[in-house]
């Protein structure tokens, strides 16, 4: 069809649409008017065409995708009830979040036996007799599971081990051994992008986190010859942006396992980010998870959990959830995001995106590792320095207004008052500890401009909260 369709109209290449650009500019500079620079030093042409598209990614179709909801196991009824009621309005998986080891939390797993809904099981400590325990409860049970341990994000993110290096890696070699959870490895990689990491830092740290497990597996006697790799990835506004990491993702972990002679099965589960959420205007958070849960669809995220609009403000509701949930449903079911493979395919642009994060990426990598890698360089505290000038260069463009947080520092609603909603603590919180090393701290963007409005909504109630 597309041969009839087009065979009318003689070809044009690239050089011939880029002078009748030039002619429509009328004198204006080609460069400066039409291509944009990314902080990323990638730069956006206004055009791309088959000319300049000689590579192929040979990427595996599209995986299917679930809808997610994520749990946290506390009190185990409650949250069998809420496991039960959220199966039965639409979700697809369930991510389990484990705070503490507690044999009485394998009643929750026993209660689901007979559920077919795959489990992905997150721990928040390190205990080996409960891992061993949890993954004896699932064996019979005829569903899929996997194994949420990295001790590597753990230090990333708290400045210490769960226990310390020798011991951490020692449990984490043991439950790639366990039936339950056998050669498999978590990579929590959520926190560059939170704390504000580029996105070629993103996959650069996602790599070199990759290759920490992979050098202490590499280590022990046992060949390995294939490896399921969960891989968490939060997701920003950069809509395009974010299909293409997530693709270049794929690419940088099959390079990587080439060069340790393995099969990586790569695994994504993918969330909106938390750092362009806000607080006030807080509908708007309903947009910016929706395009994101959208780039990680098409990125190809194998898992896809929503956030709630109100997530960083108010306790657990049936509210947020329901509508969280739904949006998923809608592009699922009304949208009809899981009916092509591949859908961006051939998209010169994003294959483009694609091509050159993951150089970017890769090059950023090789430094690491050419500097002993990634555990060293955050002892070094190389790592957290890099994403702090990533962050504080992004909050300046926020504060300048060059970057656009719509209801924030745009287009406000002058009679939004919060100082009277939060159920939640929305900001970062900080902890005065002793630590190994300088921890990787998440924080929104908008935090400057809330705690700024909420105190004048405090010396001043029944003025406008942003006068």
């Amino acid at each position: 069809m597309s041969k009839t369709l087009f065979e009318a109209f003689d070809p044009v290449s690239a050089k011939a649409w880029k002078q009748k650009i030039q002619a429509d500019l009328k004198g204006a500079d080609y460069n400066k008017t039409l291509v944009n620079s990314t902080d990323e030093g990638i730069d956006i042409k206004p055009f791309y065409h088959a000319d300049h598209h000689d590579y192929d990614f040979s990427l595996p179709d599209s995986p299917a995708w679930y809808v997610t909801e994520k749990l946290y196991l506390e009190n185990v009824e409650i949250t069998i009830q809420n496991a039960k009621d959220v199966i039965e309005r639409g979700a697809e998986s369930l991510w389990i979040i484990i705070p503490e080891a507690d044999d009485k939390k394998l009643k929750f797993f026993e209660a689901l036996k007979e559920d077919k809904t795959p489990l992905f099981v997150e721990f928040l400590f390190q205990d080996y007799a409960f891992f061993e325990k949890l993954s004896t409860c699932l064996r019979h049970h005829d569903k899929k599971a996997w194994l949420g341990f990295d001790p590597v994000h753990q230090l990333a993110s708290s400045g210490n081990w769960f226990k310390n290096q020798k011991e951490d890696f020692e449990v984490f070699l043991k439950t790639t051994t366990l039936s339950g959870f056998k050669n498999q490895i978590n990579i929590d990689a959520r926190l560059y992008q939170n704390s504000g990491g580029l996105i070629i830092q993103q996959l650069a740290y996602a790599l070199a986190h990759l290759n920490e497990y992979l050098n202490v597996l590499n280590r022990d006697d046992s060949k390995l010859t294939g490896l399921t790799v969960n891989l968490i990835m939060s997701l920003g506004s950069n809509y395009f942006f974010e299909i293409a990491k997530l693709k270049a993702l794929r690419l940088l972990a099959q390079s990587l396992a080439g060069e340790y002679d393995i099969d990586i099965e790569l695994h994504i589960i993918a969330e909106p980010s938390k750092r362009n959420h806000s607080i006030y205007d807080y509908n708007m958070n309903m947009l910016r998870t929706t395009t994101a849960c959208m780039s990680g669809i098409l990125g190809g995220a194998n898992w896809v959990n929503n956030l709630a609009y109100d997530e960083i403000f108010h306790k657990r509701n049936e509210f947020g959830e329901r509508i969280s949930r739904n949006q998923l449903l809608i592009l699922k079911q009304e949208s009809y995001f899981d009916k092509v493979l591949n859908p961006v395919d051939g998209t010169y642009y994003i294959e483009s995106l694609t091509r050159e994060l993951a150089e970017k990426a890769l090059a950023i990598f090789k430094t690491i590792e050419a500097g002993q890698g990634f555990i060293q360089q955050l002892f070094e505290g190389k790592i957290q320095k890099k994403i702090k000038e990533s962050a504080e260069k992004e909050q300046s463009k926020v504060n300048s207004g060059d970057f656009t947080l719509v209801g924030l520092n745009k287009y406000k609603n002058l009679e939004d008052r919060m100082s009277q909603d939060l159920e939640l603590f929305p900001f970062l919180k900080q902890h005065q500890r002793k630590t190994l090393i300088e921890p990787i701290l998440e924080k929104r963007l908008a935090e400057p401009h809330e705690k700024e409005r909420l105190e004048k909504e405090k010396t001043n109630p029944s003025s406008k909260s942003n006068a």
